[in-house]
């Protein structure tokens, strides 16, 4: 089964058993909400720990989660360093032009004339637009912008990209 990270817990908060998230999803409401299903990932461990969201809230940069049956401080401090993640069973359906990392992860870029730019090996997420960092066979790392005027064409079905790279973006 297929799992996508959508926080990690870095922190308790306070004596009640909330633990404090840093979001990594783009639909937290959704993800955090009463009663969703969560995979507990911990560092050198396989399996997940299943939880199911009791109660979300926002707190400056955090997202504060409680679990159901883990009432206090003692029942979740064991889980700081795990990461949560959804199972591909919940993945919400994108819209057009909508992608999921993990489906341009590992993408081969190409130009409109087909010369093989590199390979996705990260995005990030600047604010404006994400940013995918493109490696070549050999020399420097490219940073791509997602944007209209240079990706023209995104295929996850065979793991292709086709972009019009602006002046001075490969160089």
């Amino acid at each position: 089964m297929k799992w996508l990270n959508v926080g990690k817990i870095v922190n308790t908060h306070g004596v009640r058993g909330e633990v404090r998230v840093i979001s990594q999803t783009d639909f937290p409401e959704e993800r955090f909400a009463q009663g969703s299903e969560l995979g507990l990932f911990m560092p050198k461990s396989e399996q997940p720990i299943m939880l199911t969201v009791e109660t979300h809230r926002k707190h400056k940069n955090f997202d504060l989660l409680t679990f159901k049956n883990h009432s206090n401080i003692n029942e979740v401090e064991h889980y700081r360093d795990g990461m949560l993640k959804v199972s591909e069973d919940q993945f919400s359906v994108l819209g057009a032009h909508e992608f999921y990392h993990y489906e341009i992860i590992g993408c081969t870029v190409v130009d409109l004339e087909g010369t093989v730019i590199g390979e996705v090996t990260e995005i990030m997420a600047t604010g404006a637009n994400d940013v995918w960092e493109v490696k070549p066979s050999e020399g420097k790392m490219h940073y791509i912008p997602y944007i209209e005027d240079v990706v023209k064409e995104v295929d996850v079905e065979n793991k292709k990209v086709i972009i019009d790279p602006l002046e001075g973006l490969l160089s």
